[in-house]
Protein backbone atom coordinates (compact mmCIF):
# COMPACT_ATOMS: atom_id res chain seq x y z
CA UNK A 1 0.00 0.00 0.00
CA UNK A 2 2.89 2.27 0.63
CA UNK A 3 4.22 1.92 -2.53
CA UNK A 4 1.21 2.22 -4.18
CA UNK A 5 0.73 5.79 -2.70
CA UNK A 6 3.87 6.51 -3.41
CA UNK A 7 3.95 5.77 -7.12
CA UNK A 8 0.62 6.58 -7.61
CA UNK A 9 0.93 9.99 -6.02
CA UNK A 10 3.99 10.84 -8.22
CA UNK A 11 2.47 9.89 -11.46
CA UNK A 12 -0.92 10.92 -10.70
CA UNK A 13 0.18 14.33 -9.40
CA UNK A 14 -1.19 14.64 -5.85
CA UNK A 15 1.21 15.26 -3.10
CA UNK A 16 -1.24 14.52 -0.61
CA UNK A 17 -0.96 10.98 -1.61
CA UNK A 18 2.38 10.66 -1.75
CA UNK A 19 2.71 12.63 1.75
CA UNK A 20 0.70 9.62 2.70
CA UNK A 21 2.72 6.80 1.24
CA UNK A 22 5.65 8.40 3.29
CA UNK A 23 4.18 8.08 6.54
CA UNK A 24 2.77 4.74 5.82
CA UNK A 25 6.81 3.69 5.17
CA UNK A 26 7.23 4.61 8.62
CA UNK A 27 5.02 1.96 9.64
CA UNK A 28 7.42 -1.05 8.97
CA UNK A 29 10.45 0.10 11.10
CA UNK A 30 7.87 1.33 13.83
CA UNK A 31 6.22 -2.13 14.11
CA UNK A 32 9.60 -3.82 13.69
CA UNK A 33 11.43 -1.40 16.34
CA UNK A 34 8.03 -2.21 18.61
CA UNK A 35 8.46 -6.31 18.09
CA UNK A 36 12.42 -5.94 18.11
CA UNK A 37 11.65 -4.51 21.72
CA UNK A 38 9.21 -7.06 23.34
CA UNK A 39 11.81 -9.78 21.96
CA UNK A 40 14.53 -8.49 23.12
CA UNK A 41 12.84 -7.68 26.51
CA UNK A 42 11.71 -10.87 27.03
CA UNK A 43 14.69 -12.34 26.11
CA UNK A 44 17.00 -10.68 28.94
CA UNK A 45 14.12 -10.11 31.18
CA UNK A 46 16.34 -12.05 34.13
CA UNK A 47 19.59 -10.60 32.98
CA UNK A 48 20.74 -8.74 36.26
CA UNK A 49 22.74 -6.18 34.14
CA UNK A 50 19.59 -4.43 34.17
CA UNK A 51 18.81 -3.33 37.16
CA UNK A 52 15.32 -2.87 37.63
CA UNK A 53 14.32 -5.17 34.38
CA UNK A 54 14.17 -4.27 30.95
CA UNK A 55 10.24 -2.66 31.05
CA UNK A 56 11.82 0.74 29.74
CA UNK A 57 12.94 -0.81 26.14
CA UNK A 58 9.20 -0.48 25.29
CA UNK A 59 9.35 3.62 25.39
CA UNK A 60 12.76 3.82 24.47
CA UNK A 61 11.26 1.98 20.87
CA UNK A 62 8.08 4.68 21.38
CA UNK A 63 10.28 8.14 21.83
CA UNK A 64 12.37 6.81 18.84
CA UNK A 65 8.88 5.74 16.59
CA UNK A 66 8.03 9.59 17.94
CA UNK A 67 10.97 10.94 16.58
CA UNK A 68 10.65 9.17 13.32
CA UNK A 69 6.82 10.67 13.00
CA UNK A 70 8.35 14.13 13.67
CA UNK A 71 10.87 14.31 11.11
CA UNK A 72 8.24 12.64 8.69
CA UNK A 73 5.48 15.63 9.76
CA UNK A 74 8.20 18.14 8.71
CA UNK A 75 8.86 16.25 5.31
CA UNK A 76 5.13 16.61 4.76
CA UNK A 77 4.90 20.51 5.54
CA UNK A 78 7.92 20.94 3.33
CA UNK A 79 6.28 19.63 0.06
CA UNK A 80 2.75 20.71 0.79
CA UNK A 81 3.94 24.37 0.91
CA UNK A 82 6.15 23.84 -1.89
CA UNK A 83 2.56 23.13 -3.86
CA UNK A 84 0.63 25.74 -2.32
CA UNK A 85 3.03 28.23 -4.58
CA UNK A 86 3.16 25.63 -7.32
CA UNK A 87 -0.07 24.25 -7.95
CA UNK A 88 0.38 20.86 -9.88
CA UNK A 89 -2.26 19.23 -12.05
CA UNK A 90 -4.20 16.05 -10.49
CA UNK A 91 -5.36 12.76 -12.21
CA UNK A 92 -8.47 11.93 -10.04
CA UNK A 93 -9.87 9.27 -11.53
CA UNK A 94 -6.81 7.29 -10.65
CA UNK A 95 -5.99 8.93 -7.09
CA UNK A 96 -8.89 8.85 -5.57
CA UNK A 97 -9.34 5.12 -5.64
CA UNK A 98 -5.95 4.97 -4.10
CA UNK A 99 -6.52 7.21 -0.99
CA UNK A 100 -9.70 5.23 -0.35
CA UNK A 101 -7.77 1.59 -0.62
CA UNK A 102 -5.12 3.35 2.05
CA UNK A 103 -7.66 4.12 3.98
CA UNK A 104 -9.05 0.41 4.37
CA UNK A 105 -6.08 -0.63 4.65
CA UNK A 106 -5.40 1.59 7.70
CA UNK A 107 -8.39 0.34 9.15
CA UNK A 108 -7.60 -2.88 8.77
CA UNK A 109 -4.27 -2.31 10.65
CA UNK A 110 -5.97 -0.35 13.35
CA UNK A 111 -8.46 -3.45 13.98
CA UNK A 112 -5.58 -5.74 14.05
CA UNK A 113 -3.57 -4.12 16.18
CA UNK A 114 -6.58 -2.97 18.68
CA UNK A 115 -7.65 -4.95 21.86
CA UNK A 116 -5.97 -5.25 25.57
CA UNK A 117 -2.63 -5.82 24.90
CA UNK A 118 -0.55 -6.15 28.67
CA UNK A 119 3.57 -6.43 27.77
CA UNK A 120 4.99 -6.72 30.76
CA UNK A 121 8.73 -7.51 30.70
CA UNK A 122 9.38 -6.86 34.40
CA UNK A 123 9.93 -10.30 35.85
CA UNK A 124 11.45 -10.89 39.45
CA UNK A 125 10.38 -7.42 41.00
CA UNK A 126 6.67 -8.08 40.28
CA UNK A 127 4.60 -8.79 42.89
CA UNK A 128 1.33 -10.09 43.26
CA UNK A 129 -1.73 -7.35 43.40
CA UNK A 130 -3.37 -6.35 46.48
CA UNK A 131 -5.66 -3.33 46.54
CA UNK A 132 -6.92 -2.09 43.85
CA UNK A 133 -5.00 0.98 42.54
CA UNK A 134 -6.29 3.90 40.74
CA UNK A 135 -3.91 5.33 38.43
CA UNK A 136 -3.96 2.90 35.45
CA UNK A 137 -2.30 5.05 33.73
CA UNK A 138 1.03 3.31 34.53
CA UNK A 139 -0.13 0.20 32.44
CA UNK A 140 0.16 1.98 29.15
CA UNK A 141 2.51 0.65 26.97
CA UNK A 142 4.14 3.28 24.92
CA UNK A 143 5.69 0.91 22.65
CA UNK A 144 2.23 -0.81 21.59
CA UNK A 145 0.86 2.51 21.84
CA UNK A 146 3.75 4.30 19.13
CA UNK A 147 2.66 1.24 16.80
CA UNK A 148 -1.03 1.96 17.53
CA UNK A 149 -0.35 6.12 16.90
CA UNK A 150 1.13 5.19 13.44
CA UNK A 151 -1.61 3.86 12.59
CA UNK A 152 -4.30 5.92 13.54
CA UNK A 153 -2.03 8.50 12.23
CA UNK A 154 -2.30 7.40 9.01
CA UNK A 155 -6.14 6.55 8.82
CA UNK A 156 -6.47 10.28 9.74
CA UNK A 157 -4.06 11.87 7.19
CA UNK A 158 -6.06 9.44 4.50
CA UNK A 159 -9.63 11.02 5.40
CA UNK A 160 -7.76 14.34 4.72
CA UNK A 161 -6.08 13.15 1.53
CA UNK A 162 -9.78 11.97 0.03
CA UNK A 163 -11.78 15.09 1.19
CA UNK A 164 -8.90 16.75 0.07
CA UNK A 165 -8.75 15.17 -3.62
CA UNK A 166 -12.94 15.15 -3.64
CA UNK A 167 -12.50 19.35 -3.32
CA UNK A 168 -9.97 19.39 -6.01
CA UNK A 169 -11.95 17.62 -8.65
CA UNK A 170 -15.78 19.50 -8.03
CA UNK A 171 -14.72 22.55 -7.30
CA UNK A 172 -11.18 23.01 -9.08
CA UNK A 173 -9.55 24.03 -6.08
CA UNK A 174 -6.36 22.55 -6.55
CA UNK A 175 -4.77 24.15 -3.45
CA UNK A 176 -6.76 21.53 -0.89
CA UNK A 177 -4.65 18.70 -1.90
CA UNK A 178 -1.46 20.62 -0.28
CA UNK A 179 -3.42 21.91 2.47
CA UNK A 180 -4.63 18.32 3.13
CA UNK A 181 -0.71 18.06 3.00
CA UNK A 182 -0.31 20.55 5.90
CA UNK A 183 -3.29 19.62 8.06
CA UNK A 184 -1.85 16.31 8.02
CA UNK A 185 1.80 17.29 8.64
CA UNK A 186 -0.17 19.00 11.75
CA UNK A 187 -1.98 16.09 13.20
CA UNK A 188 1.24 13.55 13.13
CA UNK A 189 3.16 16.49 14.72
CA UNK A 190 0.48 17.09 17.40
CA UNK A 191 0.58 13.07 18.00
CA UNK A 192 4.57 12.64 17.69
CA UNK A 193 5.05 15.89 20.53
CA UNK A 194 2.70 13.96 22.72
CA UNK A 195 4.91 10.88 22.66
CA UNK A 196 7.76 12.04 23.02
CA UNK A 197 6.68 14.38 26.10
CA UNK A 198 5.15 10.94 27.63
CA UNK A 199 8.23 8.75 26.70
CA UNK A 200 10.76 11.27 27.34
CA UNK A 201 9.44 11.52 30.58
CA UNK A 202 9.74 8.22 31.62
CA UNK A 203 13.50 7.83 29.92
CA UNK A 204 14.42 10.67 32.23
CA UNK A 205 12.71 9.28 35.92
CA UNK A 206 10.39 12.05 36.40
CA UNK A 207 7.94 11.22 38.93
CA UNK A 208 4.91 9.32 37.12
CA UNK A 209 2.38 9.99 39.67
CA UNK A 210 2.69 13.03 42.28
CA UNK A 211 -1.07 12.08 43.85
CA UNK A 212 0.39 8.26 44.56
CA UNK A 213 3.57 10.06 46.00
CA UNK A 214 1.36 12.09 48.20
CA UNK A 215 -0.44 9.01 49.32
CA UNK A 216 2.85 7.12 50.09
CA UNK A 217 3.96 10.13 52.18
CA UNK A 218 0.26 9.73 54.40
CA UNK A 219 0.18 6.11 54.78
CA UNK A 220 3.70 6.35 55.94
CA UNK A 221 3.87 9.71 58.07
CA UNK A 222 2.28 8.33 60.75
CA UNK A 223 2.47 8.22 64.65
CA UNK A 224 5.17 10.74 64.21
CA UNK A 225 6.98 8.86 61.69
CA UNK A 226 8.44 11.47 59.22
CA UNK A 227 9.24 10.12 55.61
CA UNK A 228 13.15 12.64 54.57
CA UNK A 229 13.40 11.14 51.00
CA UNK A 230 10.96 9.76 47.93
CA UNK A 231 12.22 8.70 45.19
CA UNK A 232 9.09 7.40 42.66
CA UNK A 233 9.77 6.20 39.38
CA UNK A 234 8.17 3.90 36.58
CA UNK A 235 9.83 0.57 35.74
CA UNK A 236 7.87 -0.28 32.93
CA UNK A 237 4.19 -0.63 31.84
CA UNK A 238 2.05 -1.33 35.03
CA UNK A 239 5.39 -1.35 37.56
CA UNK A 240 6.83 1.90 39.73
CA UNK A 241 10.13 1.69 41.95
CA UNK A 242 10.29 3.47 45.30
CA UNK A 243 13.24 4.47 47.46
CA UNK A 244 12.78 6.08 50.36
CA UNK A 245 14.04 6.87 53.54
CA UNK A 246 12.26 7.76 56.94
CA UNK A 247 12.78 8.97 60.58
CA UNK A 248 10.94 7.28 63.47
CA UNK A 249 10.94 7.09 67.42
CA UNK A 250 9.37 3.38 67.12
CA UNK A 251 10.97 0.27 66.99
CA UNK A 252 9.49 -0.73 63.44
CA UNK A 253 11.90 -2.16 60.84
CA UNK A 254 11.88 -1.75 56.96
CA UNK A 255 10.05 -4.73 56.29
CA UNK A 256 7.23 -3.38 58.59
CA UNK A 257 6.82 -0.12 56.55
CA UNK A 258 7.25 -2.11 53.45
CA UNK A 259 4.45 -4.31 54.65
CA UNK A 260 2.07 -0.93 54.39
CA UNK A 261 3.08 0.11 50.75
CA UNK A 262 1.83 -3.39 49.83
CA UNK A 263 -1.79 -2.01 48.96
CA UNK A 264 -0.17 0.22 46.18
CA UNK A 265 -0.43 -2.76 43.80
CA UNK A 266 1.79 -0.76 40.87
CA UNK A 267 4.58 -1.17 43.37
CA UNK A 268 7.00 -3.65 42.29
CA UNK A 269 10.57 -2.71 43.41
CA UNK A 270 10.62 -0.78 47.42
CA UNK A 271 13.84 -0.11 48.94
CA UNK A 272 12.71 1.63 52.64
CA UNK A 273 15.82 3.27 54.85
CA UNK A 274 15.03 3.55 58.55
CA UNK A 275 17.08 5.76 60.79
CA UNK A 276 16.11 5.94 64.68
CA UNK A 277 15.70 9.01 66.20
Amino acid sequence: MMLLEIVGGLLFGSIALVADGLHMSTHAGALLLAALAYRYARKHAANPAFTFGTGKLGDLAGFTSAIVLAMIALLIAYESIQRLFAPQPIHFTEAIPIAVLGLLVNIGSAWLLGGDHDHHAHDHHAHDDHDHDDHDHHHRDNNMRAAVVHVLADAAISVLVIVGLLLARFFGWLWMDPLAGLAGAAVIASWSWGLIRDTGAILLDMNPDRPLADAIRAELEQDGDVLTDLHLWRLGPGHLGAILALTTASANDPDWYRARLTRFATLSHVTVEVRSR
